[in-house]
């Protein structure tokens, strides 16, 4: 629940999840934080119509990352959320997906504690789970995998460095976050790790928004792929036998 705070206490900043896109994936508690919100900072990957949630007097921060186009480091954006605070303003940080899962939250929330700033933590759906339920494959099935693994392929010196031999496990999933740069080192290394080249991949762009897109290939053709159709972040790279399943969903329903 929001923190109650005496009269002399600073302000509050929610870091909230925004979901994988779609806006009536949102939680009640994001759409009422949303509404109480005095300042609203939100990234890149926050879906259409979300950030017009937020009152009209409030004010609008944009801070969002690109590949190659960071409005504010990281590091500013953390000065700037205790900044509004101390200013005794009721913030809102809006991320896509989840803040907790590769969303940087973590390190907001630790300057933000550091400072003595209430700071609470409003879960979204992460873009795997949307990505999941856009194109009909489950993350976990008692007939193909019976874990599931969500990496980053982003680290901070470029590189992508993972447990490869984790990674090539059989009977899992794994989804791999801002990989799409590093499409031939992963499929290389997880091959060499022993993972089959024919096994199911797909590369899965801006789920639940309305452009959404899915390239089903092999792991040993994802690069290839990528080129072939021009994928470009923010995709997400999903590797298992699960993603054979997608194929069948070809008749879906979706009430209104």
């Amino acid at each position: 629940m929001m923190p109650v705070l005496s009269e002399q206490a600073r302000g509050t900043v929610s870091l909230v999840g925004a979901g994988p896109g779609d806006l009536e994936l949102l939680t009640l508690r994001a759409w009422r934080r949303l509404q109480m919100a005095e300042v609203l900072v939100y990234d890149n990957l926050v879906g259409p119509g979300i950030v017009d949630l937020a009152p009209p007097q409030a004010q609008r921060l944009y801070v969002g990352k690109a590949a190659g186009n960071h409005t504010l480091p990281q590091d500013e954006i953390c000065q700037l959320l205790v900044r509004l605070a101390q200013q005794g303003r009721r913030v809102v940080r809006l991320k896509g997906g989840d803040p907790f899962v590769f969303g940087r939250g973590g390190e907001e929330m630790d300057r933000l504690l550091q400072h003595q700033i209430p700071v609470e933590i409003v879960p979204g759906i992460t873009a795997a789970l949307g990505a999941a339920a856009s194109f009909g494959f489950p993350l976990t099935h008692r007939d193909h995998a019976q874990s599931c693994v969500f990496v980053t392929g982003h680290q901070k010196d470029h590189k992508v460095e993972l447990n490869w031999p984790a990674l090539a496990q059989p009977g899992q999933t794994v989804v791999i976050y801002m990989g799409v740069t590093g499409l031939e080192t992963i499929a290389s290394r997880l091959q060499s790790a022993g993972l089959p080249g024919n096994t199911p991949a797909a590369l899965v762009y801006k789920a639940t928004w309305p452009q959404e897109a899915i390239f089903p290939t092999r792991l040993c053709d994802l690069a290839s792929t990528a080129e072939r159709y021009g994928v470009q972040p923010p995709s997400l790279l999903v590797i298992g036998s699960v993603v054979s399943l997608a194929q069948a969903w070809s008749i879906r329903s979706h009430p209104s």
